[in-house]
């Protein structure tokens, strides 16, 4: 009886405490906070039979220290094996095969999430099966050596691609000694060493309740559903401390000065220039990040001044811009294929537009209004397929929050010219900026100057 009496004035507890937070939220979806600090957020949507259970953490390679770069990757892994109440990788699958579940996680700057989509009859032990995963893992220490290699190899996979040496030497010079809290991906040695007592330690600094969304997205009813979580996720114990007091992600300092370099690898057949500017964070200049997206979304049209500047003249085959938002400081990345017949002229083409990017006739009133309804509609779409939607939102809830996903489109709407003209000024023009290109061994003669003397 005192159990049901507890469970009874908790629920009515959520009740009152996730009242402000609905108030913004579309008429499907409902968002709670638990008393031990979870946030449970429910989708309804019944255009098909299925359920999804995802839990986030605000995890990812922004909480690493070189010594464990890649890890949080590698715990991603390691969460779909073994645990308390499944006691080895085979009892994990076959749960997973009686269940009728397909499963997957990723690892992101900023968060780490896992899901689980099953037919909706089965979202009750759904719910128990992640309560095993997320709260009790059992870091098996042979299961771990064989998944070392795993996760190892999804990095060789990437070293494989041409564009990879760039990438790499571009995050090094722009992140400096705040790299690795950059790089998901993570460190040959570190992932191939790494034991369980590794594993634990990232568990006892980020996986509470105070520090995950579950999302419970599909054919589901949401009074139902923060029934079932409170019964058993209500035993979960919040962490005594706030993680990111006890270890604070490190500001990322802003450049000093141009830093132009150069990178040769056989991988690539064409040239390829990248730029990039450190951008506002969602933290301390949030409406920077809504120019952000109007500025990149009129550039990369084949209409912009940019693209018929470089790719319609000639002088690139390819030019894109973009702004990654983030809760720590996202990159502003311009993406240049050059003419490899024309580098030098692509390059000072290149500088003659971001001069021009806050000029008062660079972009139309008609690009502008027309940003905003396609970013719009771009994100409606994102909430198409649920599967696809959980994601978003727990990217969102990470680097962000929930409130800047749903108030997204009316903010769009606000953007005005000399908003999209006091983003570039602030981050953009005149601005310290790291700039590389690849070249294969036979376009290294042609290597600007400019870079020749920076490396």
């Amino acid at each position: 009886m005192i159990k049901k009496l507890l469970l009874f004035f908790t629920t009515l507890l959520l009740a009152a405490t996730g009242l402000q937070a609905q108030s913004k939220l579309p008429a499907n979806m409902f968002l709670r906070k638990l008393p031990n600090g979870l946030d449970v957020l429910v989708i309804e949507d019944n255009s098909v039979p299925l359920a999804t259970v995802m839990i986030t953490s605000k995890n990812g390679s922004y909480t690493e220290t070189p010594a464990f770069n890649g890890l949080s990757h590698l715990y991603e892994h390691m969460f779909f094996k073994a645990n308390k109440d499944y006691k080895s990788q085979e009892e994990f699958m076959d749960r997973v095969s009686e269940l009728g579940i397909d499963f997957n996680g990723s690892t992101t700057f900023e968060n780490v999430d896992y899901f689980f989509t099953l037919p909706k009859y089965n979202l009750k032990d759904g719910l128990k099966f992640m309560n095993s995963a997320i709260r009790y893992p059992k870091f098996n220490a042979e299961e771990m050596a064989r998944e070392n290699i795993v996760v190892d190899g999804e990095f060789q996979r990437k070293e494989s691609s041409p564009g990879y040496a760039l990438s790499e030497a571009m995050d090094h010079h722009l992140w400096g000694d705040l790299y690795s809290r950059k790089n998901p991906i993570g460190n040959h040695d570190i992932i191939r060493n790494a034991k369980p007592a590794l594993m634990d330690s990232i568990k006892n600094k980020y996986y509470y309740p105070n520090n995950c969304l579950l999302t419970v997205a599909g054919d589901v009813l949401h009074d139902d559903v923060f029934k079932q979580v409170t019964s058993i996720y209500g035993s979960w114990q919040p962490s005594a401390f706030d993680p990111f007091q006890k270890w604070p992600v490190p500001e990322f300092k802003p450049l000093q000065k141009v830093d132009n370099f150069y990178v040769v690898s056989n991988l690539t057949q064409v040239p390829v220039l990248e730029i990039n500017w450190i951008g506002p964070d969602t933290r301390t200049d949030i409406p920077a990040t809504y120019a952000a997206d109007v500025f990149s979304y009129i550039l990369n049209q084949n209409s912009s001044r940019l693209s018929q500047s470089l790719v319609q003249s000639g002088l690139a085959l390819q030019a894109n811009i973009g702004y990654l938002t983030l809760s720590h400081s996202g990159p502003i990345t311009l993406f240049v294929v050059p003419n490899p017949s024309k580098i030098n002229e692509c390059l000072a083409e290149v500088k003659r537009q971001i001069a021009l990017f806050d000029t008062d006739d660079y972009v139309s009133n008609e690009q502008i209004e027309t940003a905003k309804l396609k970013l719009g509609i771009r994100q409606t779409e994102e909430a198409e397929v649920t599967t696809d939607f959980v994601k978003v939102l727990s990217f969102w809830w990470a680097s962000a929050s929930i409130d800047y996903f749903t108030t997204y489109q009316e903010n769009l709407k606000k953007v005005s010219r000399a908003d999209l003209q006091e983003y570039v000024r602030k981050y953009i023009k005149n601005k310290p900026y790291c700039a590389g290109l690849l070249v294969n061994p036979q376009l290294r003669s042609q290597v600007p100057a400019e870079f020749v003397a920076s490396n």
